[in-house]
């Protein structure tokens, strides 16, 4: 019976990549470039942290940060910002985190989407995906374009297509 899986999965040598082409531009970039502006990328924890002289500079980091992501084919929706909070040596600090996996009210949202479709499909919640078996592969498309039509809050992946 084919099916896929349904995931969030975030490459992280891809965001390593990402971030330190966002340190190179803000190194070279004339406003940014000896403010004091930083971007640091913890791996094992999925977190970026930055920091900044002031709000206007904040946002431009952030911008410039997502713009690189997005050029490496990581969605912007997997990064999530904290509100900017102050140091005390004046500076803005924020930090950011890369959500991986399917969370389960997530999960239901999309089994709902998915039964909603009044497709001839199954989907089953298995950890922190989604595994969708149908009778024919057309039907299993049919979901996949659906999916990708809905707003829906964190970055998905279609893996593991077996026939």
């Amino acid at each position: 019976m084919p099916s896929f899986d349904i995931v969030n999965k975030i490459d992280m040598q891809e965001v390593d990549n990402a971030i330190n082409n966002a340190k190179k531009e803000i190194a070279t970039r004339y406003d940014l470039r000896q403010s004091g502006s930083e971007v640091q990328f913890e791996r094992k924890d999925g977190k970026v942290n930055i920091l900044a002289p002031d709000e206007l500079k904040l946002k431009a980091i952030q911008e410039i940060v997502i713009t690189h992501l997005v050029r490496r084919k990581i969605e912007a929706k997997g990064l999530a910002f904290n509100r900017p909070e102050g140091t005390s040596q004046g500076n803005l600090k924020c930090g950011g985190t890369f959500h991986q996996g399917i969370d389960k009210d997530t999960s239901r949202k999309i089994v709902k989407i998915i039964k909603d479709a009044k497709l001839k499909v199954q989907a089953a919640i298995q950890d922190d995906q989604v595994r969708v078996t149908g009778k024919k592969i057309d039907d299993l498309q049919s979901v996949i374009t659906i999916l990708k039509e809905k707003d829906i809050e964190i970055p998905l992946q279609f893996v593991n297509m077996k026939d």
